[in-house]
Order: structure tokens, then C-alpha cells, then sequence
């Protein structure tokens, strides 16, 4: 890797969020390529014996193993933290072994978080089963009660984390509120910006510490790939994060940070596109249903905090369906265009049963506490034609008996 260009942060750090999206970290060999170099390979080989040694206790740049580091790898990471304006970023396998890897890095027995009680179906996982099995107490309050989060803060308080927009209800938490609560609490807040991705939203810019995304979503955005990255400062990657990566093996593999790569080059395109979907969507639907969900709509409950932190309200509708589950299945049952499927951020539009799929795992009292009901349905509005995703959706409601 001899020939480099974009890698000077100096230089990159210059230029406009789209140049960066493509050209930014990028590493060539001395062929010249112009797409990244694909890297498979577990090893690396050393010119001596000396270099080996060298390189393993930081003396010599270059890369050694892999599960630490790789070419690849490095050029996804660098380009997402230029993005996201951190220091560093490393990638993970999938997005929840990202979400993992920036808690568990950092706590250990005895210590307290608090986290935001709307949240991703795993996340509420980690929460509520995984941390306290390790003796690490957590504390899940109301995400839109700023006074909850400052209650809920003890001595042994370490780390605050939410998601916002919250998966699937589109529930929103001031980022920069809670991050005042955990600055002056001397812990970290961690911020799940999946739903917003850096596209629409800076947490870092808003006063959070880590910023963590499940990069199979809008990142790659064609649904071909898992991945997961955490961005941090340097000085919490060197005590806390990268010892737990390079020792846990939570590494992303070089061709899904090659397709990674490859996704970062359209995703404003993408994503901006996609709004511009989910705003006609949500507008049309808004006049079917009451229930409907979009910071774009009049009626949204946090429009004014959606507008202050995000630069647009995303690519996720939700809305609900008075039937409860009967209804809702038959609702999708009858989508011609629109997949039924789990995922998001694809460029294909996809609707979402929360109740029986996502969130199944939490119990029944819980998902109602978070108001996920049994006729909520999550819609990921994608790159089709507005108009046929529209009269999909009018067809779908009309057999579901709306």
C-alpha cells in the first residue's frame, strides 16, 4: 500500500460530505486501482523477523492479523469516522455486535447504566438480561423525560444510551439534554443512530461520546451485507474499545467493509431519495389513517425536537392498526410491492410486524410500555415509484377492512 490517497486527514477533513463518502480513506496498492482493494487474507507477512516484532509492539505501522486490523477494513472505518467526525471508527460483524462491543468495553461489575426504554427489541436485550448478568446494574427510563435520565443517576453511573428515532415508534430523546446529564454525571452517553443515519444526524455534533450504527441498514442499503461500527475518540478506543475487539474477535470480514465501501458512495443519494418517498408516503397515508408517524407531519408529537437535531425526518413511517394483529396481518398479506421482512434502510420498501418479530422477545408489558401494540406496523420506505408505493399501501388497507 504504497500509493495512498485520501487518507490525510488534513486534506479529507476539507472536503464536502459526498467527496468524502467517496473518496475519503481510500488506500491504493501500487497498481493504481480505483476501486477499493479487496483484502482476503487472514495474515500478513513480515520482511523479517525484526519487522514482526516491531509491529506487534507498535514501533512499525503496518498491519498483522486480520481480527485487528486489515486494509479494508481500515478504509470503511476511516471514511465512517470522517463522516461521523470522530477520531476513529472500528467495524464489527453486525450492527448489535457494535452495540455490545461499546458497553461492555467500558463496564464491568458494580457499575450503572441507564438507558432509554424505547429501543430496539436486542438492544432492550443488553439492557435488561445481558449487563446485569455481569453484576453491571442498569435503569431504563422514559428517553423523552429529561428529568427521568438526571433521577436515575448514581455514583456508580457510567454510561447513558438511546436511540433516536427509536426503533420502531419513532420516539424521539434530546440528544444534547442527555448529554448534559452525563457530562455532568462524569459517565458517556453512547447513541444508537441507526433510523437517522450520519446522513441526517450528528450525535457527536450534539454532545454525545460514542456513536454506534448497524451499517446492514441504510450504510450498505441493498440489503446485501451485516456490519456494525462504533465511533469514538482516541483515547477511549486505546483504554477501552480496541483491547475488546482485538481480544473478542467482533471484527467486520474485508468484503463486507468492501461492500460497506461501496454503499457509502450512494448513500446521501440514497437516503435523501428515500425521504423524499417516506414524506409523500407518509402524507397520503396521514389521510387514511390518524395514527400515522413522520417528523415531516403536522401532527407529530416531537416536531420541534426533530427539526433541531435532524436535517430531515427519515426513511421510517409508523402507524397503527385498530384490528390489532388480525388486521395487521391481513394488511400485509395483501402488499404486492412492498416486502414483508425485518430489516431497514433497504432500497426496496419493506413493512414490519413489530409485535411478532422484532420485539417478541420483550414481554407482553413492556412492548405495550413502549407502545408497540399488536396493530403497530414499522414501514421502510425504499426507491420505488412513490405513486405505486402508495396505491400498494391504499389496497393493502382497503383488504385489511381500514
Amino acid at each position: 500500500m504504497r500509493y495512498q490517497k485520501g487518507t490525510d486527514r488534513n486534506v479529507t477533513s476539507k472536503w464536502a460530505r459526498q467527496t468524502q463518502m467517496v473518496r475519503a480513506g481510500t488506500m491504493r496498492s501500487d497498481f493504481g486501482e480505483m476501486a477499493e482493494s479487496l483484502f482476503l487474507t487472514s495474515g500478513f507477512a513480515y520482511a523479517t523477523a525484526e519487522s514482526a516484532e516491531a509491529r506487534f509492539d507498535g514501533r512499525e505501522e503496518g498491519f498483522t492479523y486480520s481480527r485487528q486490523t486489515n486494509p479494508t477494513v481500515a478504509m470503511f472505518e476511516e471514511r465512517m469516522a470522517l463522516l461521523e467526525g470522530t477520531e476513529v471508527g472500528r467495524a464489527t460483524g453486525t450492527g448489535m455486535a457494535a452495540m455490545t462491543a461499546a458497553l461492555l468495553c467500558q463496564l464491568k461489575a458494580g457499575d450503572h447504566v441507564i438507558g432509554a426504554r424505547a429501543a430496539f427489541g436486542s438492544c432492550r436485550w443488553l439492557l435488561d438480561t445481558l449487563l446485569p448478568r455481569y453484576g453491571i446494574a442498569t435503569t431504563v427510563v422514559d428517553g423523552t423525560d429529561i428529568n427521568a435520565w438526571a433521577a436515575a443517576v448514581r455514583s456508580e453511573t457510567k454510561v447513558l444510551f438511546l436511540e433516536t428515532p427509536a426503533n420502531p415508534t419513532l420516539e424521539m430523546v434530546d440528544i444534547a439534554a442527555v448529554a448534559a446529564v452525563a457530562k455532568k454525571a462524569g459517565a458517556r452517553l453512547v447513541v444508537d443512530n441507526v433510523f437517522a443515519t450520519p446522513v441526517l444526524q450528528r450525535p457527536v455534533d450534539l454532545g454525545a461520546d460514542i456513536v454506534c450504527y448497524s451499517t446492514t441498514k441504510h450504510i450498505d442499503g441493498q440489503g446485501r451485507c451485516l456490519g456494525g461500527i462504533v465511533l469514538c475518540d482516541k483515547a477511549f478506543d486505546e483504554e477501552f474499545l480496541y483491547p475488546y475487539y482485538r481480544h473478542t474477535g467482533c471484527a467486520m470480514a474485508p468484503f463486507n467493509a468492501w461492500v460497506m465501501l461501496k454503499g457509502l458512495e450512494t448513500m446521501e443519494l440514497r437516503v435523501n431519495a428515500m425521504v423524499d418517498n417516506t414524506e409523500y408516503v407518509a402524507a397520503a397515508l396521514a389521510k387514511l389513517l390518524a395514527t400515522t408517524r413522520h417528523p415531516s407531519l403536522p401532527n407529530f408529537p416531537q416536531k420541534e425536537l426533530a427539526a433541531r437535531q435532524m436535517t430531515r425526518g427519515g426513511t421510517m413511517i409508523a402507524f397503527e392498526l385498530a384490528g390489532g394483529r388480525d388486521q395487521a396481518f391481513k394488511f400485509l398479506n395483501a402488499l404486492e410491492i412492498i416486502d414483508i421482512s425485518n430489516n431497514l434502510g433497504d432500497s426496496r420498501s419493506i413493512a414490519t410486524h413489530p409485535w411478532s418479530t422484532t420485539h417478541k422477545a420483550l414481554a407482553e408489558e413492556s412492548r405495550l410500555e413502549l407502545g408497540i401494540t399488536p396493530g403497530l406496523i414499522r414501514l421502510s420506505v425504499g426507491l420505488e415509484d412513490k405513486d405505486d408505493l402508495v396505491r400498494d399501501l391504499t389496497a393493502a388497507l382497503k383488504a385489511a377492512g381500514v
